[in-house]
């Protein structure tokens, strides 16, 4: 287990960050790898308890086997601490920057202490891999005859893909927009994850044989029979891209947003297109949703000019410590400040918008709010409480509804798709027969567009899993 007292020893570190003057000037990554005394010592913290629940159900859902490399971190052996880390985790560079860690809040040291700086650790490893020149193509001589396109170039997308051609399938990636990616690509702001990085990559699986067409919209261009009929199997990685709106009077009004649009529309700006961004510079903005998502418009706004930025949240402010309803290993629901939030929002919490107030040029100028109480799961008003907050830009970050009613999926629709409850597609969950399958011939599904709006780390776990149903399925077909 390395350092038996190591997690006596030595005290949690986080990741050096540029300071908040500094970092806001641009839109580059701002978060510092560890060096390589730091991730040893940090790796000796690793207790590589009896039953490590930090890749357990509550921890990890690629399962990646966090004591095995923490242990080889220790010891100084990274190359094999990179290849431990890949045979779980096809993108540990995007997962060491975006995912939010429930591997940490899982951590047995995280008891009674400081857990285990697992994110970092893991950053450290692949960042270090890619230097180093360990990284190469997994190319599979081995070519099978059987074809698949994969729909969507998300993190899940990326993952089934990657896993197919590994498996000595043809791989065919569609992607709608002009770049592959997903929402990693156009929701993901630069200052969290530089597009660099994606395409590094993109190189790779190119090596091993996936094939890439952007600017596809598979239902319009190519209908999904035509692949049907010309692929052996299908995979839909199209994400749950429909925003969540708030319908509420004034919603009408210029200057009314949806969050991903906005950080599209900045990405694709920073990446050299000639778009014309929602600038927030020298505006009062408003960001409806306490999640991510909101917390990405926050930095972006800031980083324009904002003149103020404040954050609305319907749910009360969380605890700084677990309720004894929400007991360890799971996730823990608590008060939490992101690199963003740090850098100059006004945070408001159990407040509920009533209506936006416009100007008579139609934009928007202010928002009529009232205090409320969540009681016996609903929220109440609370009485004499109204307030109003100024706004000339408003970004709603309410999460996503599901994936989007295009032409491609009214198709898969039409032709009978299953749906859930929810309106995902429907597929099996987990490792059972047919995981992933579809009700459709050939059809799988993987990702937000089955599971619903969830987390990177999930995405690639799913895109994986996928990959295995599909392969299995290929490999007995006759």
């Amino acid at each position: 287990m390395g350092k038996p007292t190591g997690f006596l020893e030595y005290e949690r570190i986080s990741p050096s960050k540029e300071d908040v003057k500094t970092r806001i000037k641009n839109f580059k990554e701002f978060e510092h790898s560890f060096d390589e005394d730091t991730a040893r010592k940090q790796g000796a913290r690793c207790m590589e308890c009896g039953i490590p629940f930090c890749h357990g159900d509550t921890g990890c859902p690629v399962q990646n086997f966090i004591p095995e490399w923490n242990d080889l971190v220790y010891k100084g052996k990274w190359e094999e601490a990179l290849k431990n880390l890949h045979s779980t985790n096809n993108f540990p560079e995007f997962t060491g920057r975006l995912c939010p860690a429930p591997c940490e809040s899982a951590c047995v040291l995280g008891i009674n202490s400081s857990p285990v700086t697992i994110k970092s650790i893991e950053r450290m490893i692949i960042d270090r891999g890619f230097n180093e020149g360990w990284v190469k193509p997994k190319r599979n001589e081995n070519k099978t005859s059987k074809k698949v396109a994969v729909i969507g170039s998300g993190p899940s997308g990326m993952a089934a893909a990657q896993q197919l051609a590994r498996a000595g399938h043809s791989v065919d990636l569609f992607e709608k927009n002009d770049r592959i990616g997903g929402l990693l690509r156009y929701g993901i702001p630069d200052f969290k994850l530089e597009k660099w990085l994606i395409d590094r990559r993109l190189d790779q699986m190119k090596e091993e044989g996936v094939k890439f067409f952007t600017g596809v919209n598979i239902g319009d261009e190519i209908k999904i029979l035509e692949l049907q009929n010309n692929y052996d199997a299908i995979v839909l990685a199209c994400g749950s891209e429909s925003p969540r709106n708030i319908e509420i009077p004034g919603r009408e009004l210029k200057g009314i947003h949806f969050a991903v649009d906005y950080l599209t529309l900045q990405n694709k700006f920073n990446a050299g297109d000639n778009v014309e961004v929602i600038s927030a510079k020298g505006k009062n903005v408003i960001v409806l949703g306490g999640g991510d998502t909101g917390s990405d418009c926050i930095g972006t706004a800031i980083r324009q000019g904002a003149k103020s930025v404040t954050q609305l949240e319907i749910m009360p402010q969380p605890p700084k410590e677990r309720n004894k309803n929400n007991p360890w290993p799971y996730w823990p629901f608590i008060f939490r400040t992101s690199s963003s939030q740090e850098e100059g929002a006004v945070r408001k919490w159990s407040v509920s918008t009533k209506k936006f107030i416009g100007n008579k040029d139609g934009s928007v100028k202010s928002l009529s709010c009232i205090k409320v109480e969540f009681q016996a799961g609903k929220f109440i008003e609370k009485e004499n409480s109204e307030f109003e907050l100024p706004a000339e830009l408003v970004l709603i970050a309410a999460g996503f509804t599901g994936p989007k009613k295009n032409s491609l999926f009214k198709g898969l629709v039409d032709m009978g798709i299953e749906l859930d409850q929810r309106g995902n597609i429907k597929a099996d969950f987990g490792d059972v027969k047919n995981a992933h399958k579809t009700n459709l011939d050939k059809i799988f599904v993987c990702g937000d567009m089955r599971r619903g709006q969830s987390l990177i780390v999930w995405a690639i776990a799913e895109g994986r899993k996928c990959a295995e149903s599909v392969n299995k399925f290929l490999r007995d077909a006759k």
